[in-house]
Order: C-alpha cells, then structure tokens, then sequence
C-alpha cells in the first residue's frame, strides 16, 4: 500500500507515486516501476495524437542476470516453481489446484502439480498437443468439470475430462468449427458466465486499425447499421475486436460488445459476475496513445475500435468515418500506460493476501514495443471495490527489466492458487513464480 506520494504528470499521464530511491530517474518508464507506484490515467488526460513519434523499440530477451531479483510489495515473498517451459502462455487452475497452462507458439497444453511444499514441480505432464495456437482454456462446469474447453485460432474444442486427470481422456470434440484468424492477434480466451449459460470467445482484431477492411458505400452502411451489432466491423474485420457469445456447446453465435481492438484475457468477476477483458489498444500513435486498459464488457456496448479510442476521440486515420458513433463509446474503466500488452486477469479471492487486496483484478503487462522507452513487465493490482474499479492500478511485481533494451521476463499468464498465493508465467524464458504473503502464508 501507498502510505505518502506526490503526483506528476508526463505527457498527459498521470501517476501518484510512491517515494523512489535516489538513484531512481523521472517517471514515466521502466526505472519508475516499482512495487507500490500507483497509476491513474483519465480520458482527459490523454494526449494528441503524434504527441511524440511512434517509435518501434522491441526488447531483447536475455537470460536472467547474475543477482537479478523481481520486487514485491513488503510482506511478500517471490520465487521461482517452474522453469524450462517452452514460452508459457495463459494459466488457468483446475478445481483440485492443477496448473493448466497453453504453450501457444508449440501446439499444446501442459499440465503442473505443485509438490506439497510448493517448491517445485511434482508433475508435469502434456495434456493434448497437435493443437493450432491454442490459448484460453476453461473448465465446465466449474463445480465438477467434465470437460477442458481449449479455444485455438480458428476453433474452440474440448476434451473430456475428470478431476486430477493429466492426459486428455479422449479426442477433442469440435464447439465452434470457425472463428475469424489470421493477419494479426492470433490468440483466442474461453469463458464462461456466472451461471454456465454462456461461452464467451475473444477475438482480436486483424489489424491495427482496420487496414484493409474498406469502406461501404451510404446505402450500403446504412443496411449494415440496421442489421449489426453497434461498431460492428465488415469485410477482413468481420467479427474481429469482439466478444462473441455462444451457448456452452457452441449453438446460438453471436456478437456480445464490440470495437474491443485485442481482448486477449477474459475473467468473470465472482462478485458481480461481469464480464471483464484486458485489453491492447492500437498502436503508432505516440509514446502515450492509447492506453491499454481493464474493462467490465457490458452486452451490446462498443468500446470505439476502430474509428475510436477511449471515448469520443477519433482515430486520425480515420478521420471523418463513423460520426453516427462518436457519443456512443463506451469508455473502459481501468486505463493503463500505453503500449504495455496487458494479457491474463484474475480476480483475488483468496484469504492469504491481505484483506484489502480481496476482490482486486490482477494482470500481467506482457511489455512495450512501440514506445520510445520500455513499460510494461510486470504484474498489477486494480483495486475493485463491491464490483465496481476505482480506475486506478499499481505495479505489483516488478524487476524484470534489464535496460533500455534487454528484458529477462515478459509476464502471461496470471492466476490464484488452492492456498491464496498468486502464480504468473513468463515467456521470456519459460518459468512459473509464485508470490506469497509472508506472515499469512506461514500461518496457514
């Protein structure tokens, strides 16, 4: 927690930060991260766009440095569970605390048992394989799942499953045959409501903002505004920046929100039971445009993608387009510095963190490349009480940052254990870790 802070402002955004240690430079970037420095970014914050060039700056990986340690909040303890994992995606925990983690770039789903003592691994076993980009995983139905739903790019699947298994029982089952792919945004997150009633799919878009999706002539715009789904999107972008909604096995398609650019991690809040997406926005616009963000998805909302952002602001590039749209974006509820590649959320249910973090959303920051100096890297807490975010965020886990251009880890996946601790992935170099409390975690 935050006990004093200043607050500053950088090219439109603001942050209240916590005291930085002397060697510490302006905020802002990496070397203002820190476990504790609060972030609040506005739509009124926002700067023009081209504010400062759009710079392209991808991060080298590297192995991890002799003495580099990541941070923590006091009271918490960070360590290493799970290494040698082939670029480590999305996790998501099975009833009996399995670890089901997707290897994306490597066809296949993998399943972790911590041993007794958390240590370590105790299992560690491939659960299907031979699968397309697979991504999003979800257990159904979540008291007692009798399948594992695997979304992929161009299909979501499930395997029959029972309670501890760690090999698919049997073949995947096709839900959904066809889902847009291709171009860019190749992963695809699987939910399901509160009440099991609905499978929500993610897609993102195809490309940073609709290259290549055409234009429709009035009346043809006008047939498509009648038929659609508001901010709906044609041509190559066709059901692309969406949620879709499908019923559990995969009947009754259809679009759910729109002008979402990448939802890459979904969560549904246990509290409310809303939807939630964590979200990367567009791209080559500046340094500081436009934020990323944490959203609840309200059914039937369009969030601006691609004629606009956070709000009314239109897109330069496509000047003009959409009016009918301008004052019917909705704006998301948790903005975070742009260009950070927000992946996974979670929300912390858990009695082992202390008992304000209950009900926070956590994320990881996958990391900046289209940003003069890097940001992103790391694990934050959005603060969300009774349901509702206070539109602030804070860096919870920091330190995988080298320099200017090396990085050792790029935070994915981010879940809660059985025991209230909190796990994460990193694809960098394929390890696990686990944050715990000190004083509760030794108490239990």
């Amino acid at each position: 927690m935050i006990t004093t802070c200043r607050t500053l402002a950088l090219a439109g955004v603001w942050m209240c930060v916590a005291p930085l240690p002397a060697t510490a430079q302006a905020p802002g970037d990496w070397r203002a991260d820190a476990p504790g420095v609060a972030h609040h970014i506005t739509a009124a914050d926002l700067p023009r766009p081209f504010a400062s060039p759009s710079t392209r700056s991808r991060s080298t990986v590297v192995p991890r440095p002799a003495g580099a340690e990541l941070k923590v909040p006091p009271g918490f303890e960070i360590r290493q569970v799970a290494q040698g994992l082939e670029k480590p995606r999305l996790m998501r925990l099975a009833p009996n605390g399995d670890i089901f983690v997707s290897e994306t770039s490597y066809g296949r789903v993998r399943v972790l048992r911590l041993a007794a003592d958390n240590s370590g691994l105790a299992q560690n076993e491939v659960f299907a394989a031979g699968l397309n980009l697979p991504f999003g995983i979800s257990f159904y139905p979540a008291d007692n799942p009798q399948w594992v739903y695997v979304a992929q790019t161009d299909k979501v699947v499930r395997f029959p499953y029972g309670a501890g298994d760690t090999k698919a029982r049997g073949p995947a089952e096709v839900v959904v045959a066809e889902l847009p792919h291709g171009g860019n945004h190749y992963s695809r997150d699987v939910v399901f409501s509160a009440d099991g009633r609905t499978m929500f799919v993610s897609v993102g878009s195809g490309s940073n903002v609709a290259e290549g999706m055409g234009s429709l002539d009035p009346a043809a715009l006008a047939a498509f505004i009648r038929d659609k789904p508001l901010g709906a999107t044609w041509g190559n972008e066709a059901e692309r920046a969406d949620v879709l909604a499908f019923d559990a096995d995969g009947k009754n398609r259809r679009i759910y929100a729109t002008g979402i650019r990448n939802c890459v991690g979904m969560a549904i809040n246990p509290t409310t039971g809303d939807l939630w997406c964590s979200t990367n926005e567009r791209d080559l616009l500046g340094d500081n445009l436009v934020p990323d963000y944490l959203t609840r998805v309200r059914e039937g909302a369009f969030y601006g993608w691609p004629w606009y952002y956070i709000g009314a602001h239109q897109d330069p590039r496509h000047t003009g387009a959409r009016g009918d749209l301008k004052d019917k974006v909705t704006v998301p509820d948790v903005l975070i510095q742009a260009h950070s590649a927000s992946l996974q959320m979670m929300f912390y249910t858990g009695d082992q963190f202390p008992a304000d973090y209950k009900g926070s959303a956590f994320a990881a920051e996958h990391g900046s490349w289209n940003r003069a100096t890097r940001t992103g890297y790391k694990i934050i807490r959005a603060p969300v009480k009774n349901g509702v975010p206070t539109g602030e965020y804070e860096d919870f886990v920091t330190g995988f940052v080298v320099n200017d251009a090396d990085v050792w880890g790029r935070p994915v996946g981010v879940v809660q254990a059985k025991d209230g601790s909190l796990l994460f992935s990193e694809d960098g170099n394929g390890t696990i870790w686990r944050v715990t409390h000190k004083d509760r975690a030794s108490a239990r």
